[in-house]
Formats: structure tokens, sequence, C-alpha cells
């Protein structure tokens, strides 16, 4: 971009010394002679040629409209005797060129000219409005090239984003001109600097504009009684197969009108009174037929079982082939477990059932990427001996398997099994790793009372920006600062843009996500479709991310948080009191994030690269870790690698997931004992494996390059991008970038 707007100034400098500037026009007597009326037949030969090589018959009066423009900026009115001066300065210098066709950029070097006789500061404005022009064409040649190159080559920034599609490329062009829209009129020069240097990094540029992120959407208060999709009465579900239809509806409805994680909190206490409802529907029936009652409860179970299973595999079918209005499949995650009645019990082993046993043809099956599946596990229900320990194995079983269900601990210790114990108020997780602070119902940031209880269900963040930390420690050093100082600067450029954008949003009005706003999928979203959403936004969070936290240590002391870690806890600590001062003080609720970077793993260091160079087990790799993990090449087994990450576990409560690499193939016990002390320690915890597939035998092992049965290399392999499975190849391809492909190559604790 920048190397377009030198050439064009270049230019536009050749073009001003070639134009003959007539004698100036005389203050006292603006009539100069010298500059007195043009013979218009000279001037009807002439034509200008415009920026895009098309030609047009010179018009005076063009020039005209464009000054009095540039003259109500300043909010001045040229006089009569002004205007018929200028058209006699242009009109003259025009002839004088002595060209047939003259250049769109001579005639605004013309314009200029006259302008600066007449008023310097209209002359001003009208050259800041081309320079501003100017920008806008070398903004949207970017957006052309990145168009091409979308077109032609693909892209692979988000895994969940098959590219190949039309509807896919159309989309991620739109969005490569709203991330560059959102650059040009929402963030400052600072800012703006900021980022292309890489301090921090503004995720989901294209679509802040328009829409919230990540979210704990209310299914269950959006189907109660009923409720209206495009501008279409629902009534509410009277059986289980009809919820499902309904629910599935709902989720890719509203998914489209936000980006990032999208979660259907506890979805087994959702679906089990409309799983009650087709029970005694179906029970009835059969006691009409003159069935027994025993044999009639049997068969009725039996068809609900069947509902339940048809229902997810319908789910897994739509939410991994049918992409949403943004043209990318849906981050979707669904959380379970906890309901111990007759068809919350089944609806977890079913949903359990159904992504053991994968999608595809018979005998060659594998498991699909969502809904992303999470356990909420409580040790007095899923422990050794208690009640429902049964699901846990169940779970286990398809972990070991599929890598889902991800396990959240209520029972441990921390933020978010506190929130459980003390109020029975599950937080469940937003797509991948992110996490809501509390928001209580009559206190707001701090309970009322002791009676006060925080609400977690319809609430939603507002986007999440990340500190590139050794950078900024870099820069501190190189310029001779104090890191906390230079660190304090960029949090509270932070600062200044979530303020702004809580501003921007609340702004907007309750239908651009009527389901949302109107229909109570967020909470307190009853309003009318004309309401601004402002209201809602208190509830909402904002995150500080964290990224490349074992890089900082490492250029710290030369030691990484396997060897060291202290320096690493001493700034996570800094910034946890950093923010909650901020908090205080703005009345919002920001959250301390620990970043998922996806392709930003390998764009962090080409920003590293470029400012300081390539520094060993800084910026040597291709990629930088993620938030506070130990380094994948770190050989450290699962145990040892839980503890080592949680001493930050309370430390980034905003989001936050603890993984290991299972080597351990298909260990039952093992899986089970590592998840066990995951929950202990109150983890959000994920089972890392390297799943792979033949796509022509259908055998399936971990972690194979070639099938050993058939000698096949037409494989698909699943990997932990993250927090969240993604494929790392798919018919020889993948979607995910080289980065992130080098960093799965290297891994060998996670």
């Amino acid at each position: 971009m920048q190397e377009l707007k030198q050439g064009n100034v270049v230019k536009i400098n050749e073009e001003m010394s070639k134009v003959t500037k007539p004698a100036s026009l005389n203050p006292v007597n603006p009539m100069n002679k010298v500059v007195g009326l043009v013979p218009k037949a000279a001037l009807n030969e002439i034509k200008v040629i415009k920026k895009d090589g098309t030609a047009e018959a010179y018009d005076v009066q063009k020039v005209v409209a464009a000054v009095k423009k540039s003259a109500a900026r300043m909010l001045y009115e040229f006089s009569e005797e002004e205007i018929t001066n200028l058209c006699n300065f242009v009109n003259r210098s025009v002839l004088d060129t002595k060209q047939k066709e003259v250049e769109i950029f001579k005639m605004h070097c013309i314009v200029e000219n006259a302008l600066e006789e007449i008023n310097p500061k209209v002359a001003k404005s009208y050259r800041n409005y081309r320079d501003y022009k100017i920008d806008f064409v070398t903004m949207l040649d970017k957006v052309y090239q990145e168009s091409q190159k979308i077109m032609y080559i693909g892209d692979k920034e988000n895994s969940n984003s098959d590219s190949a599609l039309v509807s896919t490329k159309r989309s991620l062009i739109f969005n490569q001109l709203n991330k560059e829209l959102y650059k040009k009129f929402f963030l400052t020069v600072p800012e703006l600097q900021a980022v292309r240097d890489g301090y921090i990094y503004i995720h989901d540029m294209s679509a802040r504009r328009d829409a919230m992120n990540c979210c704990l959407f209310d299914v269950e208060n959006v189907l109660k009684g009923g409720f209206e999709m495009g501008n279409l009465w629902y009534n509410e579900p009277k059986s289980l197969n009809v919820a499902f239809d309904v629910i599935g509806d709902i989720v890719m409805a509203a998914a489209s009108q936000q980006y990032g994680g999208f979660t259907v909190p506890e979805v087994d206490k959702i679906l089990a009174p409309y799983a009650q409802k087709s029970y005694d529907i179906q029970y009835n029936k059969y006691i009409e037929m003159g069935v027994a009652p025993e044999k009639a409860e049997e068969i009725a179970t039996k068809d609900v079982e069947k509902d339940f299973h048809d229902g997810f595999q319908g789910w897994e079918y739509k939410f991994n082939t049918v992409a949403s209005s943004r043209g990318d499949y849906p981050f979707i995650t669904m959380t379970m477990g906890l309901g111990q009645g007759k068809f919350e019990r089944m609806a977890s082993f079913q949903m359990l059932e159904v992504r053991k046993g994968g999608q595809g043809k018979k005998e060659n099956k594998k498991p699909v990427l969502f809904p992303k599946i999470v356990f909420l596990f409580d040790e007095k229900l899923h422990g050794e001996g208690a009640p429902m320990e049964d699901l846990f194995h169940a779970g286990v079983e398809c972990s070991k398997k599929t890598m889902y269900p991800d396990w959240l601990s209520l029972s441990g210790e921390g933020y978010i099994a506190s929130m459980y114990q003390k109020y029975g108020k599950v937080i469940s997780p937003m797509g991948c790793r992110a996490f809501l602070s509390p928001w209580y119902e009559r206190g707001g940031m701090t309970p009322a009372d002791e009676n006060d209880v925080p609400v977690f269900v319809g609430r939603f963040n507002i986007g999440a920006i990340s500190l590139h930390l050794p950078m900024i420690y870099a820069k501190a050093k190189q310029e001779g600062k104090d890191f906390y100082e230079t660190l304090d600067y960029y949090m509270e450029m932070i600062r200044g843009l979530h303020k702004r954008t809580y501003e921007y949003l609340g702004e907007m009005r309750a239908s651009i996500n009527p389901l949302a706003y109107c229909e109570g999928g967020f909470y307190g979203g009853h309003l009318g479709i004309h309401d601004k959403i402002k209201p809602l936004l208190k509830a909402a969070t904002a995150s500080f991310g964290i990224t490349a936290l074992n890089e900082l240590q490492e250029l710290h002391n030369g030691k990484s948080l396997v060897e060291d870690g202290e320096f690493a806890l001493e700034v996570m600590k800094y910034i946890n009191k950093k923010v909650a001062e901020f908090k205080a003080e703005d009345g919002n609720l920001y959250a301390i994030y620990g970043t998922p970077a996806e392709s930003l793993c390998g764009l962090q260091v080409q920003q590293f690269r470029k400012k300081y160079g390539i520094i060993d087990k800084v910026s040597d790799r291709g990629y930088v870790t993620n938030s506070f993990h130990c380094h994948v090449v770190e050989n450290i087994g699962p145990i040892e690698k839980q503890d080592l990450e949680g001493r930050f576990w309370d430390l980034l409560n905003g989001g936050k997931i603890q993984y290991v690499k299972y080597p351990i193939s298909y260990n039952t016990k093992a899986v089970a004992s590592l998840i066990k002390r995951a929950m202990e320690k109150g983890f959000y915890e994920g089972v890392n494996l390297s799943l792979s597939y033949c796509d022509d035998c259908g055998h399936q092992e971990l972690n194979m390059d070639v099938c050993p049965k058939c000698g096949s290399k037409n494989l698909t392999k699943i990997d932990r991008m993250n927090g969240y499975l993604s494929y790392s190849r798919v018919k020889g391809d993948t979607r995910l970038n080289e980065a992130k492909m080098e960093e799965i190559k290297d891994r060998v604790s996670m």
C-alpha cells in the first residue's frame, strides 16, 4: 500500500512540474487581463483522460462543482467573482498545456494552483480530499489483489472455512473489504501502526464492525412459547424430532449473525422436555392400540432413543456440511452431562454414541468436527461410585476415539468450579476456550448482596485484542525503556479500542440479530427491532488476549516455561492487576484471554523478525507458542505439562484450555486417569491424539501418513488446532496454514 501511495505522489509531482502556471492573479484586481476570457471553441476540442483511461469532454463546470465541495468542507462560500476568476484561470491553464487530451492528474494540479491564488485553505481541503481518494484507490487495489488470491489460490486463515466454495470466496472477499474499512475508519494512526508492526493484534477485523463475538446462546428461552424467525412464527415444538429441526434452524440463523464461537449450554436439559412430549405421544398411541403398559413404556422409550440418535446425526450432517451466510461452518459448541433425569441421561448417552460412531460410508466412518462437545464434570455425579459414573466412562470411550468431548471441571479448584459450587451456575465455554466473567442479576459487576446470583447463559463477548508480549519486551529493551511502562502503553491502547467498540456497537439496532436481541437469545434480549442494543452490552465481556508467553520467558532470560516461568507469572499477575483497575474505572467487563493463535502463530513470527530479527528459541521457528502453553517440542510427560501450565490457570479466566498429548494409543484406563487428574485440578481439558483415516479402505490408526493396510495416501487426518479440532489433511490437502502445520509436525508434548 505504501509503495502505491508513494508512486502516486511521485506521479503527481512530475505532472505538476509540467503544468505551465499562468501569471498570478492580482489580489487587488482579480480580473487580471493575462487570465482573461478564453475562446470557447478551443476548449471544446479538449478531452480529459480519467483514471480508468476513458475520455470525456472538458467542462469547467465540473471543476466548479468540485471546488465548491472543498469550500463547503471549510465552511467557505465563493463569490461569483471568484468563481469567474477561477474558471478563467483553469481554462487558460488547460490551453497552455497545448494538448488535446489532458490527464486527470494534470487537471488536479491546475485546480490546486488556481485555488492557491484564491483561497489557500480551500486549496488544502481540495488536496486532502484528493489524497483521501487516492488512499481509497490504494485500499481497493489491495482488496482486489487479495480477492484474486482468494479466487485462484484460496485462503487458510480460518480452518472452518472451505475457500474452494464459491459462497466462501464471496464471503472472504467481502471480509477483506470490511477489514480495510475497519482499519481506515475505526483505528487511529497509533493504533494502526501498532497493528501493522505487530505489538497488538485485533482479532476478526473483518467482522467486528458489524456484530458480536462468541456467546452462550439461550436456545431454551427462544423456544419457550414460540418465536418469530424470518418473518415467520414458529410454535414451540411438540415433539423431540421437531425440536431437533427447529434448534438446528435457530443455531444456523443466529450463528451467522455474529462471529466466533456459538455455544448451546446444557443441551441435554434443553432437549429433555421435548423428549418427554414425544414419549407421552408414543406411549398413549401404544396404549390405545391395546399394548400392555410395561410393553408400551419399553417401546415408547426405544422410539425416543431413536429420535435422539437421528436428531444428533441430523445436527452432525447440518453443522458440518451447510455453511452459514458468513461463508464458514459456524463454530458450534454444546455442553452436556449434568442432567440426571431419564431423558437428560438418554440425550447425553446418544450424543456421545453418535459422535463415537462417526459419519460416512459403512466401514469408512470418521468423526465430525461440529458441534464441539464439552462434558460438564462433577465429581459427585460422575466420580467413582457416583450415580452417573457410567456416563463418565461413555465420555472417555468417545474422547479416546474422537478427541471430543473436552472436559470441564465443576468440582475442582478455581473460578469456573467456584461459580458452580457456590451458585449452581455453569460457565460453559464459548467456542474453543472463551469464558464469561460473572454478571449479577441485581448488582451487575459485583453482587448487590449475599442473595444476588450471577447470570451466564444468554451473554456474549464483543471481541478480543491480543498483546504480543515478546514484541513489546523487545521494543522496551531496544529503546531503553521499562518493560512495564511499554506494556502499559499498549494495554491502554487496547482499553481505548474496547471502549470505542462498546460505544460503536451500542448504536446498532436489535434488527441485526432478531433471534438474539428480540426473541430472547441474549440476556435481556426482548427489544423492539428498532431499539438500540446498548442496554445489553453492559453484561458483555471484552478480552485482552495473551500470546507467546513461552517466548517472552525465553527473551527475558533464555529459559522456557518448563525451565523457569517466574517472569511470565510476574507479567501475568501485573496484567491481571491492571485489567482489574480498568474494569473498576470503566465499568466494563474486561477479561484476560489465552489467545488460540491459528494463522496468528505464523504472522507474529514474521512481525518479530522484521523488527528484531531471528532470535534463538524466540523467532527461529515458523510459529510462536499459543497463550500460556509450554512449547510443543518440550520432552515432558502429560502430568508434568498439566502441573506446569496449572501455574497460569487462574490468571487467564477469560479464556483457557489445558491439553496434553496422550501417547498411549487407545488405552482407556490411561485416558480416564489423566482426565480425572485434570478434573481434580479444576481444568478445562482436551484429549489430544492425532486421528488418521484411510479414505480408500477405511483403516483407522493414530498419526499415519500412509495406510499400512492398502498403501493409500488418500487420508483424512484430524488434529487439535488449539482448543478445537480441525482437518490437517483432506484428500491430500489441508485447511491449515503452513505455520500451524509446522507446529503440528514438531509436537512432542501436545
